[in-house]
């Protein structure tokens, strides 16, 4: 009995052992052993950035007013072999031209202008005509002369008792680096083009409508009060909404509580327009939602037309200058930049001299004009305007580049239909280049362009004689 017992303690003790090694008190050891967590997992790596256009946004279109692009960028090859840079901008050479006066007084060559500002001139339909030839009139020559910008400037002022440059000498004035750092460096930093035209020849209204929709339905002639427009176009921000794209217009006057989309040309499509006052909102909330990452896909800044801001020739190009560095600026510095593109632009080329012919196009929408008057000029919208600067800030921009494609402003409206495969809006639009030869989506060079050049307020404004 006592040996029984004892076995039994013996298998009792044994099978003890056994249980509490496999609670794990002992050391871990075969397949009985604590094993320890599973790692924490990786999270995966970020999509990387598209090596294409997709790989963009935000694009936000900035026009400022009347501006050509010899008249500002004259000096541009000089500018850009300070930067080590080769003479690749085709611009006049001011010393090979001579251009004939309103009142027969001797031709005046291109020169530097001292004022800031100048008296208005005139780019409607019949002046830019005769800016093209002198003779265009009676006997146009073939190749253009470019040869009537004085004279226009001149008879402008002689049908004007505010104006007294009957000479017509300020449409010869042009400006230098020294006047505008900030657009000769970002000309230089990023990309333009001296193959950038104005849609239309003749003044801004006309050109705005083809920013907005690609064509001006026919208007030569801005709007008169006898005169109106009832624009029916499609416009990119109707293609945009139709699309779910989100947009904004970033409006800098005029926006109060009984006009709630302010100074925005958008205001010529008012069957559309005052359905969507929601995406109107003053251009002070750029930078606000550059800073917030909260830009919509597409933006149009309405510059400052009542406010000086537009660089318009009667107003401060310093200025207007300075407001575009700010706005630029602000995007630049903020999380957007990384994949923004931002266009800026000119609506028209003001009657200031360039040397390069408006290139010829096609009629957008097969409209004829509907407002020339029998004894004007007559034409059929099948040759731009002149050329107007333009610069392409982006991080994608490559370094100095500059694009020889001929292409108006509507390339932008093409730019933006391929971002987002878009239909056109017109055969305008359709037949431009898409804008992505300026672009390395795949290594973004300018993503740290350095520090942004400054631009000056310090020049003269002034009026009173010739500038």
């Amino acid at each position: 009995m006592k040996q029984s017992l004892g076995l039994i303690i013996l298998f009792t003790l044994i099978l003890l052992a056994l249980v509490l090694a496999g609670c794990g008190t002992g050391p871990m050891q075969g397949p009985s052993a604590v094993t320890s967590p599973p790692p924490t997992p990786t999270p995966p790596a970020p999509p990387p950035t598209p090596n294409n256009i997709t790989a963009v946004n935000h694009i936000v279109l900035f026009m400022q007013e009347n501006r050509s692009f010899d008249h500002y960028f004259v000096n541009l090859n000089l500018y850009r072999a300070t930067k080590g840079l080769g003479p690749d901008v085709d611009l006049m050479n001011p010393a090979l031209v001579s251009l004939p006066t309103w009142d027969g007084s001797p031709n005046v060559t291109p020169f530097h202008m001292n004022s800031m500002c100048s008296l208005n001139l005139s780019s409607a339909w019949v002046e830019t005509h005769v800016d093209i030839d002198k003779n265009s009139a009676s006997a146009p020559r073939n190749p253009p002369p470019m040869d009537g910008f004085v004279y226009t400037a001149g008879g402008y002022c002689a049908h004007s008792a505010q104006c007294w440059d009957t000479v017509g000498t300020r449409a010869a004035g042009y400006y230098t680096d020294t006047d505008l750092p900030f657009y000769y460096w970002a000309a230089t930093q990023f990309a333009t083009s001296d193959r950038w035209f104005s849609p239309n020849p003749t003044r801004t209204q006309p050109n705005r409508t083809y920013l907005l929709a690609a064509t001006s339905e026919g208007h030569a002639y801005p709007p008169t009060p006898t005169n109106p427009w009832n624009l029916k176009a499609k416009t990119i921000f109707q293609l945009l909404e139709e699309n779910h794209i989100t947009w904004k217009v970033y409006v800098t006057s005029g926006i109060t509580a009984s006009t709630p989309t302010g100074n925005t040309y958008m205001n010529y499509y008012n069957q559309f327009t005052p359905l969507h006052t929601a995406n109107f909102v003053p251009a002070t909330q750029f930078a606000t939602d550059a800073a917030a990452g909260t830009l919509p896909q597409v933006a149009l800044i309405e510059s400052g037309y009542e406010t000086g801001q537009d660089e318009h020739p009667n107003d401060d190009v310093q200025k207007g200058a300075l407001y575009a560095h700010d706005i630029v600026s602000s995007l630049i510095n903020s999380p957007s930049w990384k994949d923004s593109v931002f266009f800026l632009t000119y609506d028209e080329g003001g009657g200031f001299y360039d040397h390069v012919p408006p290139m010829a196009t096609v009629n957008p929408d097969g409209i004829p004009p509907i407002d020339i008057l029998p004894g004007d000029i007559q034409g059929d919208f099948t040759i731009t305007g002149f050329r107007v600067p333009l610069i392409v800030f982006s991080p994608f921009t490559k370094k100095g580049y500059v694009s020889h494609t001929p292409a108006d402003f509507t390339a932008m409206l093409k730019f933006i239909e391929t971002r987002f495969g878009l239909p056109n809006l017109t055969l305008r639009d359709k037949m431009q280049p898409d804008m992505t030869e300026f672009f390395d989506f795949a290594g973004a060079p300018n993503l740290n362009p350095g520090p942004i050049e400054n631009q000056p307020v310090f020049g003269r404004c002034y009026q009173d004689h010739l500038p």
